[in-house]
């Protein structure tokens, strides 16, 4: 065991020091010394073999016979019959294949490493004499409070004890609008603090919180297998102790000894086994290092077959980002009412005030001079003397403005379109009546355009929102059909018809609401980053929303896929091009192993394509 473990952990040396001694005895050769050539030859052979009988030793005594003991009888065999050169060259292919395999799994699993960048590493630790302490997140326990200021980053999972504020939770939830914070609500790490000051006491921290959950989710990602690789690793089973005995065979019938060894080494499947798990951590590395959390082999594959979107609208199709939709002027022009709006919003740290003194300044309106407004609760802004009002109808009845028909029907467009609405009313008389609402994603229709580029056939919007705000949405994207006013439970239903009708769905939502829609497509993703909901129901888990970042998923998806599949191809291919001209007589243990091996290197190298693509 230890010394098995002293060779996995100088794999690099041992490769470097067969293949300087095989390079030593051909330069020795070359010269002419042609005994002590043969000597560094026998050296190189049988340093090479120690490691890889060693380790077919370890396996025989887990009672599974491995492609180590094949290349181990074979190289014992050269070197018994006078061929060191065979065994030298096979075991530093064979080690050098280990080397790279090694550098591609630590690479691809380095990747994962990025994802905890986007964690908070401190917080402020309230003290019991009331002061503040930075502490690592690693050193924080349950029931610690923290204190987080306006536009501070969310340390942990926890329960307001104190302050009020919004949190923007797009990253986590897929939350379009600010969610308000009081005393008694939870808030996740990872979210960030748009305004106010809150004091929450932890319920998970590091480790267990969200980042902590998504390193874990991609190293087992990383070691669960795909079916096909379940498949190889079965039929290397069989595999293996066949090839063994039809090369006793052989040899017994042939009385041909170099026939049989080398039938031993040509016949091993090393590609095969190979090729497809690193395939697959490298795919699934990759997408790690892209924000994408393919939940093992099996999502990757179910990934790339899937020929149905179905998504939901709210923090999936819109940005989260609160803007200015709509603006109807009443009673004079739209800019001065413009300037009176921005300059009453200008103190609010809402979104929707946010959005208009934004949407005023882009319009050029000149703000101008205003009393100060009083907030009244569930209405708006009032002055003292009632002459200003912003926010509902409801404000304005009760200051008895009158509101006219084309009033009314501009606050129905308003909403039938999905915006919240504010009502400007200046001395009694209405004069803006302004929509906001979340926008739809810069990226969302050159990323479903890409989609459909890469095999998707047909995409559904599926929204519990009225029938007139969807496909209002949906009349500037490429979305194919648009299902409204659904229930979770309906969206549920129109899953399930998809699928009755063959379809492969792959449903992507934000992992709260639409955790049983996620949780019966084909492939969940969870386009709001990684909640434990997300985390939990979600098959595959985009940490960065955006329709880039999905459209990557389904791109790298179908490429390892096809990388995979690619490497069985050369695997076999070359095993049976390798037995066809060991039958014919071409083919010999030298140059058959040495395409061998080059085979091995191939599917690693094949593999490794994966880490740069570009998806």
């Amino acid at each position: 065991m230890k010394l098995n473990l002293w060779f996995n952990q100088h794999k690099q040396l041992l490769a470097g020091t067969v293949g300087g001694l095989v390079l030593l005895s051909w330069l020795i050769g070359f010269l002419k010394f042609d005994t002590a050539a043969l000597v560094v030859m026998y050296v190189g052979g049988v340093i090479g073999t120690v490691p890889i009988a060693s380790r077919a030793w370890s396996a025989l005594r887990n009672k599974t016979i491995s492609i180590e003991l094949l290349v181990t009888i074979a190289c014992i065999g050269a070197l018994g019959i006078g061929e060191p050169n065979e065994a030298a060259i096979v075991t530093f292919l064979f080690l050098f294949g280990d080397v790279l395999e090694e550098r591609t799994l630590a690479k691809t699993r380095s990747a994962v490493k990025d994802l905890t960048e986007m964690a908070p590493q401190q917080a402020d630790v309230l003290q019991p004499d009331g002061t503040l302490e930075a502490t690592d997140i690693d050193d924080i326990d349950e029931g610690m409070q923290v204190v987080v200021r306006p536009g501070g980053q969310v340390p942990v999972d926890g329960i307001v004890v104190a302050g009020t504020g919004d949190t923007l939770e797009a990253v986590i939830t897929g939350e379009a609008k600010p969610v308000a914070k009081v005393k008694g609500d939870e808030v996740f790490a990872g979210t960030t603090l748009d305004s106010g000051t809150l004091t929450i006491e932890t319920t998970a921290a590091g480790d267990d919180t969200t980042f902590g959950q998504i390193v874990e989710l991609v190293e087992e990602a990383q070691d669960a297998q795909a079916p096909v690789a379940r498949f190889i690793d079965k039929f290397a089973k069989y595999y293996t102790p066949a090839v063994l005995v039809i090369a006793i065979i052989v040899g017994l019938v042939s009385r041909d000894i170099s026939l049989a060894i080398t039938m031993l080494v040509l016949g091993c499947p090393g590609a095969l086994v190979i090729g497809a798990p690193v395939a697959n951590v490298a795919g699934i590395g990759r997408a790690a290092s892209s924000g994408i959390l393919f939940k093992g082999g099996a999502t990757v594959a179910s990934l790339a077959k899937a020929d149905t979107l179905m998504l939901d609208k709210t923090g999936t199709i819109t940005t989260g980002k609160m803007a200015v939709h709509s603006v109807a002027a009443f009673n004079g022009t739209a800019n001065d009412a413009l300037g009176t709006l921005a300059a009453i919003e200008a103190g609010s740290v809402h979104p929707l005030a946010k959005a208009i003194v934004q949407y005023a300044a882009d319009k050029g309106a000149a703000e101008t001079s205003v009393p100060d407004m009083e907030t009244i609760k569930g209405r708006g802004l009032a002055s003292a003397d009632g002459q200003y009002l912003v926010g509902n109808a409801r404000l304005l009845t009760e200051h008895d403005v009158a509101i006219s028909a084309d009033v009314t029907a501009a606050v129905s467009a308003a909403q039938e379109a999905g915006d919240s609405v504010v009502i400007l009313a200046d001395h009694g008389v209405v004069r803006l009546v302004v929509g906001v609402n979340d926008i739809v994603r810069p990226d969302a229709a050159a990323g479903l355009a890409a989609l459909k580029r890469a095999g998707v056939k047909k995409i559904v919007m599926l929204t519990g929102d009225n029938r007139t705000a969807a496909e209002r949405i949906a009349a500037d994207l490429p979305i194919d059909e648009v299902q409204a006013e659904l229930l979770p439970a309906e969206k549920v239903e129109a899953v399930k018809k998809a699928q009755a009708a063959g379809a492969q769905v792959a449903f992507v939502g934000d992992g709260i609401n639409d955790a049983p829609a996620l949780a019966t497509a084909d492939i969940g993703v969870g386009m709001g980053g990684g909640t434990a909901v997300a985390l939990d129901t979600a098959d595959v888990v985009l940490v960065r929303p955006q329709f880039e970042t999905l459209s990557q998923a389904v791109s790298l998806a179908r490429g390892t896929t096809s990388v995979t599949m690619q490497n069985i191809i050369i695997a076999v291919g070359t095993v049976v091009l390798l037995l066809l001209g060991l039958l014919v007589g071409i083919v010999h243990m030298g140059s058959g192993m040495f395409v061998h091996e080059a085979s091995i290197l191939l599917v690693i190298g094949n593999a490794m394509r994966l880490l740069k693509r570009r998806a």
